[in-house]
């Protein structure tokens, strides 16, 4: 692998002009010089075209959508399809990279069979103006199928793929996943390909009010179960006894849901269903907390 390998940011936008500055100044910021930022404008109609447009930099790549795709991982695919690199990177617009983080990423690729770099990160909390390190314990590398299903532990802003790695699949991302997408992806590449990672953090994540995941719980829980099914039909991850897992966790997340908007009789009876784990102690928890208290912490 030649150090001197391009990597491609892929950064996707719809109105995100608020935090726009920060993330592409911390592409620019890179101690690692080699990338071009593939910068797929889904029809924004605020200021982040004119935001882009005001970096003279060769390496800034704009590109408008020809129609406003409802669709966060169709979106990523389109950009995909623009760009040159070896590497593909992702960076959402509210969210932002450490200097060093390519610098020490790229260079486990000198591991051919690994597909798939990622890293820790910190969660700053933006209405509390404080951050919290993701993982505290170390993450898996190597062939991790089984450790992924276990507890997935990669954020959308560290990870870098292989080109070669996603040539070598029927398709990228899943189109009709607007949650779930790089989870689904990741995934799929770790059956055949080897993780590595920093261990260390390589970027922030944002989380304020309008992030999708925090916004869309019950599409997350309809996409966990279709991703489920689909999987207990595949002959390599139905034989793990891993993929009940993510069963637990769609129950968990569907049964937070339930306390947070349903009755107290009908959130009892759905916590007594969920298997006895430190989650279910969570449930409980929950369960007996305000209404009020439990919406203050919905980064469940």
């Amino acid at each position: 692998m030649s150090d001197q390998s391009l990597v491609s940011v892929i950064i996707n936008c719809f109105n995100g002009d608020k935090y726009l500055h920060k993330a592409l100044n911390s592409v620019v910021a890179q101690t690692y010089k080699n990338w071009e930022i593939i910068f797929w404008d889904n029809q924004s109609v605020d200021k982040s075209a004119e935001i882009f447009k005001s970096y003279k930099d060769a390496r800034f790549k704009y590109y408008y959508a020809p129609e406003h795709s409802k669709i966060l991982y169709e979106a990523r695919n389109y950009a995909i399809a623009k760009a040159n690199g070896d590497f593909f990177a992702f960076l959402d617009v509210d969210d932002w990279w450490l200097p060093n983080k390519l610098e020490k990423q790229i260079p486990l690729f000198s591991d051919p069979k690994v597909g798939v770099v990622y890293g820790n990160f910190w969660n700053f909390y933006e209405k509390q103006n404080k951050t919290k390190i993701y993982k505290k314990k170390t993450l898996p590398t190597g062939m991790v199928l089984r450790d992924l299903l276990r507890d997935y532990p990669i954020g959308s802003p560290t990870y870098v793929i292989r080109k070669k790695s996603m040539e070598k699949l029927n398709y990228h991302f899943n189109n009709h996943f607007h949650i779930i997408g790089e989870f689904d992806l990741i995934l799929r590449l770790s059956v055949y390909w080897k993780l590595d990672c920093v261990q260390g953090p390589v970027a922030y994540a944002r989380i304020h009010g309008k992030n999708i995941k925090y916004l869309y719980r019950n599409l997350e829980i309809d996409e966990m179960k279709i991703w489920y099914a689909e999987m207990k039909k595949n002959p390599i991850f139905s034989s793990l006894n891993e993929l009940g897992q993510i069963k637990k966790y769609y129950m968990y997340l569907e049964t937070m849901e339930t306390i947070l908007k349903d009755t107290f009789s009908k959130s009892f009876f759905q916590v007594a269903k969920y298997p006895f784990s430190l989650k279910k102690l969570k449930l409980i928890i929950a369960l007996l907390l305000p209404k009020f208290a439990l919406k203050r912490i919905k980064t469940y």
